[in-house]
């Protein structure tokens, strides 16, 4: 039977006629020229709790430090995050909906939460104190960078610094800031609402307009705009900023329009957003609630965007540049939901994830298939087949190309309800209505031959098929073979 492998940007144009192709909870790998197809889905890893909070709340902050501790903010409370999964008490601040934001220089830890006020951690004792200096005008975001705390005064241009290396007792004395390390972007007034640090750079993203500055030491303000480098692109979320290595990612929004997602290439931005993706974003209700992060596991990493008003998180594998929907299903909807993440930090060894709903923490394992003890559910819809000279096809056959007999439960258990099914549904109207899921058997524990089938598929002129599975089983999916042909020779 010939092979329908799965190939193209899912995602990728925003009408149905153009591109049908889904993929949930699965990402893209490129494989070897000697493999048998071109690429493999595997599936996005399970969780298990870590830690949990002395009282569920929203999760505002995940952060691990310069020297491998752990905070975490739930609600008004501000959490060290001990290794055998203690959540211990650190301090409290003021319980608002805004995310958020620490950073470390190996002596004390800073927060901000968008508003004129800040506090500090003494990274040494775990005291908790507010920042008192009357030139700290409180931040949205603040970054760490040679020797200094970097913030944006909210609502403002501008931007300042604190003095190289300050401690705890320095910024609980009101002695941590000078009142002239003020600078503002100098290209355009709009307000700068994100900072990211890439290679010592100082990236300052405004409302519309972004400037990228750099360190000089000059005795008048230690940073200094780059020359010659100035982009016409700034950010409609600014909890979308995100960045990896040498690349940052954000939700841009310019004088032109808004909701394409960028990343920053040398001193300049390009798209990695599809038109589809784009097309979704303005449906929402809000973008600008949007909350990006970078995670990594085994050797895959991945920008995640999450839409906390939309209900919705999207994810972009960084080397194929292939999105997915990493997404929780809901057993009393029948429906997905965001992904639980709303912050992450690799720390203990583990790639964590904090509940935004309850403020726990998890930690991601390839080895599971479930989501804090839920099954996840897998997602795979295929390219248009379309019959030649649009005519109607006859499907005799399909087959699921998919690694089989990875189920925990062994041959012979007498729980049939155990038993690992994949489904397949398809689509005759270009992927606008699916008929109902038929299950067969993906194989009990080491039945590696098990062969998923379907026979007497029925005909059409424009099919689309569509591949769902449940946990407890890891496996990959290479495509489908099916066999079929034109209603008329």
């Amino acid at each position: 039977m010939p092979a329908v492998n799965l190939l193209g940007q899912p995602y990728a144009g925003k009408s149905l006629i153009a591109s049908a192709q889904q993929s949930i909870n699965l990402y893209a790998e490129v494989n070897d020229k000697t493999a048998p197809v071109p690429i493999t889905y595997y599936q996005f890893p399970g969780c298990e709790q870590q830690a949990a909070p002395l009282t569920p709340g929203i999760n505002r902050c995940l952060y691990r430090t310069s020297i491998g501790t752990v905070y975490s903010v739930v609600g008004p409370t501000v959490y060290l995050v001990q290794s055998n999964g203690n959540m211990v008490f650190v301090g409290s601040i003021p319980d608002r909906a805004s995310i958020v934001y620490m950073a470390d220089n190996g002596l004390a830890v800073v927060l901000v939460d968008g508003s004129s006020m800040g506090w500090a951690i003494d990274m040494a004792t775990n005291a908790f104190g507010q920042i008192i200096d009357p030139s700290f005008y409180g931040a949205d975001q603040v970054r760490f960078l040679d020797t200094f705390f970097v913030f944006n005064r909210p609502d403002t241009n501008q931007f300042y610094i604190s003095l190289s290396m300050v401690d705890f007792a320095l910024l609980t004395a009101g002695t941590s800031f000078d009142p002239l390390d003020i600078a503002a972007k100098s290209g355009s007034a709009d307000p700068i609402v994100a900072i990211l640090v890439i290679q010592k750079n100082l990236w300052l993203i405004g409302e519309l307009t972004t400037e990228p500055w750099i360190g000089t030491g000059a005795a008048d303000f230690y940073f200094q705009q780059i020359q010659g480098t100035f982009i016409n692109h700034g950010c409609i979320a600014p909890y979308s900023a995100a960045t990896t290595d040498v690349i940052g990612f954000w939700l841009m929004q310019d004088l032109q329009g808004k909701n394409i997602i960028i990343r920053t290439k040398g001193y300049d931005v390009e798209e990695v957003s599809t038109p589809y993706l784009v097309s979704q974003f303005n449906t929402y209700e809000t973008t600008s609630d949007a909350i990006g992060m970078m995670l990594q596991t085994e050797d895959h990493a991945f920008y995640i965007l999450a839409f906390p008003t939309a209900n919705i998180t999207w994810a972009m594998e960084l080397t194929t540049g292939y999105w997915f929907q990493l997404a929780k299903w809901n057993l009393d909807t029948g429906e997905f939901d965001r992904y639980r993440a709303n912050g992450v930090a690799f720390g203990f060894g583990f790639n964590l994830i904090s509940d935004y709903s309850t403020g726990k923490i998890y930690k991601l394992n390839p080895s599971l298939a479930t989501d804090g003890g839920d099954n996840m559910r897998f997602v795979r819809r295929f390219i248009h087949m379309v019959g030649p000279e649009f005519q109607r096809v006859i499907y005799k056959n399909a087959s699921a190309n998919i690694e089989p007999g990875t189920s925990l439960k062994p041959v012979g258990s007498e729980d049939d309800n155990d038993e690992p099914i994949i489904f397949l549904r398809w689509s005759d109207d270009r992927g606008r209505n699916f008929n109902t899921p038929i299950g067969q058997s993906l194989g009990r524990q080491s039945e590696f031959l098990t062969d998923p089938q379907w026979n007497r598929l029925g005909m059409a002129r424009d099919r689309v098929f569509e591949l769902s599975w449940s946990g407890p089983v890891i496996t990959a999916l290479n495509g489908a073979f099916v066999e079929a042909q034109p209603l008329r020779t």
